[in-house]
């Protein structure tokens, strides 16, 4: 299954006042409008209620040329337009929502002041077609290809991560499509920072004289997501089936989603599907390493655009679409439904794409907010202790190839791939994994009812990430009774439990019989009940007080009702990693010592990796090439759990 990204945001038109004259536009106006701090505020609150994490500020081009709203920024403290759009976006990161800004054709100046306080810009290139200056850009001076190029080049050598785009259908011809992809393609060579590239289908607007696109889009975006089924929780986020709604009825004639369904004006062009597709297919070609990016909201057929090609639907804004505000967007819920039975996932990104989470294209008070909030959105190379390691290119699409088809990876291979970070690599990567275990594991998900009973947190071991041991003096320290753990046993067969799992800390007055009796009361409370049980780290504790080996303290645990053994303990497989983290825990010999004579022993194991700390990419190779090499030999791996390293408890 492939997947499909977008951002959860929320809009806000700063100002609306604009000094172009596009004959499409239904937005700008000539009039004086910018929105007061005060109702910045509320609806900056309003965004954190509905749990967007992407502010998308849009404005009209240079506002400020209008002496009214200059006048009124100056009673506000700002001596430029700019200033204010700094400020809301200050505001906005203290919120911790990420700003991205899309104000217009700006200079180099500008776009370094911004960058201090967004984590991406924007900037719709529209068309390179210079002689559309003449048609539906007449009177529009920043709508000239060289200034919006010049934008978007100062934003590649102020290192900021950017989209742009093309708007298909406002008299332009396939050739001029063609030049304008190759412009954007040009300046991402040269620079590297396009994130994504939009594919943008032009749609005809009523005009919206006296109102405000930004309530049309409100109204329009709730209407629709009712029609379609869902509403939001303001209070957790979280999508839910909704009652049916009317759409509405005033206005011009209305397409089965309401939206209005106006003729082309005679200096626009008709766009097939066809045609999108094939600028999505240029798109990729031309830059196989940016997001290809179509509106959702702009048309029926957004789907077949997603087959053609199309890796994003954009910002799903729950305030509407304010450029196209009788088009509001499909909200996850519908859009995931309409996704899977074409085998695609949706899945969510923040407004700056992965590869550029990093001090080098984000400044770090951004950089920290992300890291706050949204720390599961950042790739990670590794922990900064040793160089990056750098491979060819090819080596991880090679790499993918092998692993495919079953062929055994080295090290240096595993290393590629868990340093991959190129979009398209990692989902290539992905999809072939998901072929493999839809060929080796089929589509059936299994789990098991079960009942975690840890009869003790005393534990002298004192692992670093650790929230769980405790010191025998600790006020949160506990053993349990023998009466607690039956009742436990109990309550978990009272909720249909068919296995426990027991593991506790290494107390240091456990012996070898104490474990054999936990498992004994266990299996006279419950005897059909499967008990998987004991970590390595408690396996070796039995032998040290016992002076058995391995083998033996298993035969004596089998006796005692043992049914599998958990592969825990194992963190990251690699010594370097575990004397920093956990210094006390088994050296990698040992734990792979237990393990594997759990598996002699005729008993099946778990396995295991916590990552997303200290480890390189390397490490996690070391890893996986040392559960892979005992599983060749055994067989007894029944699962692999990869745990996310959890940095606060």
């Amino acid at each position: 299954m492939r997947r499909v990204t977008f951002s959860r945001n929320y809009t806000i038109s700063l100002s609306r006042t604009c000094q172009c004259y596009c004959k499409y536009c239904a937005f700008a106006t000539h009039q004086a409008h910018v929105h007061p701090p005060e109702e910045v505020e509320r609806m900056l609150d309003e965004a954190v209620r509905r749990r967007a994490k992407e502010l998308l500020f849009l404005t009209g081009e240079k506002p400020e040329v209008n002496p009214v709203v200059k006048e009124q920024l100056r009673s506000w403290g700002h001596e430029d337009f700019t200033s204010y759009v700094v400020w809301a976006c200050e505001r906005a990161l203290e919120r911790g929502i990420l700003p991205h800004t899309n104000i217009g054709a700006i200079g180099e100046e500008d776009l370094a002041r911004l960058r201090e306080v967004t984590a991406s810009q924007g900037l719709m290139l529209e068309s390179a077609s210079e002689r559309l200056m003449e048609t539906v850009h007449a009177g529009s001076p920043t709508k000239h290809p060289a200034h919006r190029l010049k934008t978007i080049e100062a934003a590649g050598r102020l290192k900021i991560p950017f989209t742009t785009g093309i708007l298909v259908g406002i008299g332009e011809t396939p050739g001029e499509r063609t030049a304008s992809l190759e412009a954007i393609a040009a300046l991402q060579r040269k620079y590297g920072h396009i994130q994504e590239v939009i594919i943008q289908n032009f749609v005809p607007h009523p005009r919206y004289y006296g109102q405000e696109p930004a309530d049309i889009a409100a109204e329009a975006s709730d209407r629709r997501w009712k029609e379609s089924g869902t509403v939001v929780d303001l209070d957790s986020g979280i999508e839910s089936e909704a009652a049916q709604g009317d759409p509405a009825s005033d206005g011009p004639e209305r397409d089965r989603m309401g939206r209005p369904t106006i003729p082309l004006p005679d200096w626009a062009c008709p766009v097939s599907i066809e045609d999108l597709k094939d600028l999505i297919r240029q798109t990729a070609e031309l830059m196989p390493d940016v997001g290809v990016q179509v509106p959702p909201n702009l048309s029926d057929w957004w789907a077949d655009l997603v087959e053609a090609g199309a890796t994003d639907l954009g910002g799903l804004s729950a305030n509407g679409d304010h450029i196209s505000p009788e088009h509001p967007f499909p909200s996850p819920h519908q859009v995931r439904k309409e996704l899977q039975p074409l085998g695609y996932a949706l899945t969510e990104r923040l407004c700056v794409y992965p590869q550029y989470m990093n001090a080098d294209w984000m400044e770090q008070g951004v950089l920290d907010v992300i890291k706050l909030k949204y720390w599961s959105f950042i790739p990670r190379l590794g922990s900064g202790r040793v160089s990056e390691e750098s491979f060819d290119p090819g080596v991880a699409v090679e790499a993918i190839a092998k692993g495919r088809e079953g062929e055994e990876l080295t090290e240096d291979e595993l290393t590629a791939l868990f340093s991959e970070t190129r979009p398209e690599v990692v989902e290539e990567m992905r999809v072939a994994a998901d072929a493999l275990r839809a060929e080796l594991a089929g589509e059936t998900a299994t789990f098991v009812v079960n009942r975690n009973i840890n009869f003790t947190n005393i534990c002298t071991v004192g692992c670093a990430f650790c929230g769980f041991g405790q010191g025998r003096r600790s006020p949160d320290a506990y053993e349990s009774t023998e009466e607690e753990f039956i009742g436990r046993v109990e309550e978990a067969i009272e909720f249909g439990a068919t296995e426990l799992c027991m593991q506790g800390g290494i107390h240091p007055e456990l012996d070898l019989e104490s474990y054999g009796r936990w498992l004994k009361l266990a299996k006279r409370v419950a005897p059909d009940i499967h008990l998987h049980a004991y970590s390595p780290m408690e396996i070796n504790h039995m032998c040290e007080t016992s002076g058995l080996p391995p083998a033996e303290v298993f035969e004596y645990l089998i006796d005692c009702g043992l049914g599998s053994t958990p592969g825990t303990a194992a963190e990251v497989l690699d010594d370097g990693v575990r004397q920093r983290i956990s210094p006390n825990k088994l050296p990698v010999d040992r734990w792979v010592e237990i393990i594997e004579a759990s598996h002699r022993a005729g008993l099946k194991s778990t396995s295991t990796v916590m990552f997303g700390h200290i480890e390189e990419p390397r490490e996690l190779a070391r890893h996986m090439k040392v559960i892979r090499d005992l599983q060749a030999r055994t067989g007894g791996i029944t699962e692999f759990v990869p745990l996310s390293f959890i940095p606060f408890n």
